[in-house]
């Protein structure tokens, strides 16, 4: 049977639109870091490297022998690890240059470092990109976490953050790191701004 993120991940991924606490496991990723506005054109062209190589896994069994453990299954969403390159810079008016990111998708368990190798010597020669020396094959684990469905404009996020906070609040949790963590489940080059879904995530732990 395909697997289908948004049917047997959806607590993962597909949050309600109020405050839930949720434990992430340790899965694959394809990362790539880098700086600045993501409305420029690096951020992009990263994000297409990723999805080059996440569409290269996935299309193995037409170019190559079947990798042990293959499965079918759909490609996972982009998501991104966000910071601040200065924190003390943090305060209005808010800057989008001073962004730093880890842009990444998951991949499927059978995926391995020395199939990664491959597919990315692969891609090099199909699509040569400079990125392409940069992506790391990680293992990551978000752990005990506070997610919520984010409806609207990425400038709007504050607000939600805003509902997070006062769940930790209300609830006995404390927020661990400043950086947080986006899922798209839309894509922002084709949906409306106030049409946009986006998953945001943070590290909690109990007080």
């Amino acid at each position: 049977m395909k697997y289908e993120w948004r049917k047997q991940d959806k607590a993962l991924y597909l949050p309600k639109a109020i405050p839930t606490i949720i434990d992430v496991a340790e899965f694959n990723y394809f990362t790539l870091s880098g700086q600045g506005n993501p409305n420029d054109e690096p951020f992009g062209e990263a994000i297409g490297v990723l999805y080059s190589l996440a569409y290269g896994v996935k299309m193995l069994p037409k170019r190559a022998p079947e990798p042990p453990g293959y499965y079918e299954y759909t490609v996972f969403p982009l998501e991104g690890v966000w910071g601040l390159i200065d924190a003390a810079n943090a305060d209005e008016p808010f800057d989008k240059n001073n962004l730093k990111y880890t842009v990444m998708i998951r991949q499927p368990d059978f995926v391995t470092n020395e199939l990664t190798a491959s597919v990315i010597e692969f891609t090099k020669q199909k699509k040569p990109h400079d990125l392409l020396q940069h992506v790391a094959f990680e293992r990551i684990a978000d752990g005990l976490s506070l997610q919520m469905l984010h409806l609207g404009s990425y400038d709007d996020e504050p607000a939600s953050f805003a509902a997070m906070q006062q769940f930790c609040a209300e609830h006995g949790y404390f927020r661990t790191q400043k950086t947080h963590k986006e899922i798209y489940l839309t894509d922002a080059r084709k949906t409306e701004p106030e049409k946009q879904k986006t998953t945001l995530r943070f590290r909690v732990e109990k007080k």
